[in-house]
């Protein structure tokens, strides 16, 4: 099997439960070889849009495919997509081992990939463990285990960070991006973006179930600026503007400069004679952004989980 993702299309997705519209008129491109966060608070929306995807439920109106096709019309299923919507559907007195060899057999895969895929999540030594006296972090790794038997194109997880420590977000990080590397398409929700700023390429953010924005990384970051503080604004100002890089002086007497190329401020205002007593990179905070572009009453906060 080809290790090649394939492209997840979402395209004026609707769900309406009664009056209740969870999901509304999204759109979205999920590309391979990416990983893309699918952000939005509680309630906005993520779940159920996840869970259409892989036609758990039914949309009101819109698509959702995988590599152009209904999940449902999918020939090989397990090949194609491997999801991990939640991390409690383990058989409490069954061993994480045989859990796992359960969903293997159903599949036709061999218990070899079991064992693989035990020392690749890290639980090798829980393997043997009832999975009811997993930690949810240990839960988190067996679910992408589960998810990953058949090494599907495609990877959707949902929440895969909530119950890690520090150490575990780090692993699941270097974990993600290796698959990336192999041309997967992974698909990350979750509502906190300090979780995952660091392990998505792409970002699609949504609240009351519509899109507010979307696109890379870097360009949810925007153009890199620096901070400067000196004696005479006026006069760094205009030595900058004859080196062509704009700057405006903002309320706490400091100049924020088009550019983030520290070196060339350096040099413009030791050529003009004036000292810096600041100097230093500024880009947006992407948490910040995140709640300026969600913030407001949430309708859907408690509705989505028991409407789905």
């Amino acid at each position: 099997m080809s290790d090649s993702g394939a492209r997840i299309e979402v395209r004026n997705l609707t769900k309406k439960f009664g009056g209740f519209t969870a999901v509304d008129d999204l759109s979205f491109v999920v590309e391979p070889g990416r990983i893309t966060g699918f952000l939005g608070p509680n309630g906005a929306g993520k779940t159920t849009t996840l869970r259409m995807l892989l036609d758990l439920i039914s949309a009101t109106s819109g698509t959702a495919t995988i590599d152009g096709q209904d999940y449902r019309d999918i020939a090989d299923p397990t090949g194609t997509v491997g999801a991990a919507l939640e991390a409690t559907n383990f058989h409490p007195g069954r061993s994480g081992r045989d859990h796992l060899r359960v969903i293997a057999a159903a599949a036709g895969i061999p218990d070899s990939r079991v064992d693989e895929l035990l020392e690749l999540t890290g639980i090798p030594a829980a393997a043997r463990k009832r999975a009811g006296q997993y930690s949810m972090g240990m839960r988190q790794r067996l679910a992408l285990a589960a998810a990953l038997l058949g090494d599907p194109r495609v990877l959707i997880l949902d929440e895969p960070a909530n119950g890690l420590d520090p150490e575990g977000i780090r692993w699941l990080r270097g974990f993600l991006r290796h698959l990336a590397e192999q041309g997967k398409t992974i698909l990350v929700s979750s509502h906190l973006l300090q979780e995952i700023e660091h392990t998505v390429d792409d970002v699609v953010i949504i609240a009351n179930g519509r899109l507010v924005s979307s696109g890379t990384v870097a360009e949810l970051r925007g153009t890199p600026k620096a901070i400067v503080r000196t004696s005479d604004n006026d006069a760094l100002i205009g030595a900058l503007q004859v080196a062509a890089v704009s700057s405006a002086e903002q309320a706490d007497g400091t100049l924020l400069v088009e550019t983030d190329d520290l070196r060339l401020i350096g040099d413009v205002a030791l050529r003009a004679g004036l000292p810096i007593w600041q100097l230093e990179s500024r880009q947006a905070d992407l948490e910040s952004l995140f709640f300026a572009l969600t913030e407001g009453t949430n309708r859907n906060l408690g509705l989505e989980g028991s409407a789905a």
